[in-house]
């Protein structure tokens, strides 16, 4: 796979682009000369100034652009797209990416605000970004590529975390039925299901937590617990952040464009 595709023309909006993956395929947007739009939650101010730094280190400083978001709000995502258009046009390429991991506990000591609010950004999110990419799309007679955040967790359900297997799973429905809708338009859905990616901030929370969650599936330790993970895969090795976005901007190339309606799993084997 080359280092990164001629997106020269093209507008990137990355949701969540103050996280680690965010980051990442933002900058690798940006390498391949698509003017970028990096959304957030205005407390996520720093993590999104670290990404802008990032992307403007690869010489496109001048194509790229913060708009602070709430996903879970429809008028926030439609002033976000506002926003991009009036600084470089509509977005054609969307990462729609924001989302939360929410705790780690068994189904029986799982909060319930907690899952609702998972679900409100991990589902409701989604739809928010997809729905404001689209009309937008239509409207200005563009076609597209969109990818959504999935996760192996809702692919095969994870121990102790409902909330955040029952969102990923919608997510990966909603993108096969959106697929369908929009094909017509000229415009992609597909989604990425990454497992263990032992990188950043997200890893390190999620070995903690199962940790502390203490049941049968892991250790209480840790460290433990990044070893029984690592040996789940059969590539015996966690993921990279690099190649989660290398996938991520090949499914918003044209290089992948009789892709449609597909969830491309990133486990090693898993």
């Amino acid at each position: 796979m080359p280092a990164s595709y001629d997106l020269g023309g093209s507008v990137a909006l990355v949701t969540g682009a103050g996280g680690d993956i965010g980051r990442t395929v933002a900058v690798r947007l940006a390498q391949g000369g698509a003017a970028v739009l990096l959304s957030d939650l205005d407390r996520a101010a720093e993590g999104m100034e670290r990404t802008r730094s990032a992307c403007a280190a690869t010489g496109n400083e001048d194509r790229i652009g913060i708009v602070p978001a709430d996903v879970t709000d429809a008028a926030s995502v439609s002033a976000c797209f506002d926003e991009a258009e009036s600084r470089f046009g509509t977005p054609d390429l969307v990462f729609n990416n924001a989302g939360v991991q929410g705790e780690l506990l068994p189904l029986q000591d799982y909060p319930i605000d907690d899952f609702a609010f998972v679900m409100d950004v991990n589902v409701n999110g989604i739809f928010h970004v997809l729905l404001e990419a689209t009309r937008r799309m239509r409207t200005a007679g563009i076609a597209g590529a969109i990818v959504n955040s999935a996760s192996m967790a809702g692919v095969e359900g994870a121990a102790n975390m409902p909330a955040y297997s029952a969102s990923k799973g919608a997510v990966m429905s909603l993108t096969r039925s959106a697929s369908k809708d929009l094909a017509p338009l000229g415009i992609r859905v597909n989604a990425v299901s990454p497992a263990f990616i032992g990188e950043g901030l997200m890893w390190e929370r999620q070995v903690e937590r199962q940790a502390r969650a203490d049941t049968q599936y892991y250790s209480t330790d840790p460290a433990v617990v990044a070893r029984e993970m690592v040996g789940a895969i059969p590539l015996r090795r966690t993921g990279t952040l690099a190649e989660v976005a290398a996938t991520v901007v090949w499914l918003l190339s044209d290089e992948s464009s009789y892709i449609n309606g597909q969830n491309v799993i990133i486990s090693g084997g898993i």
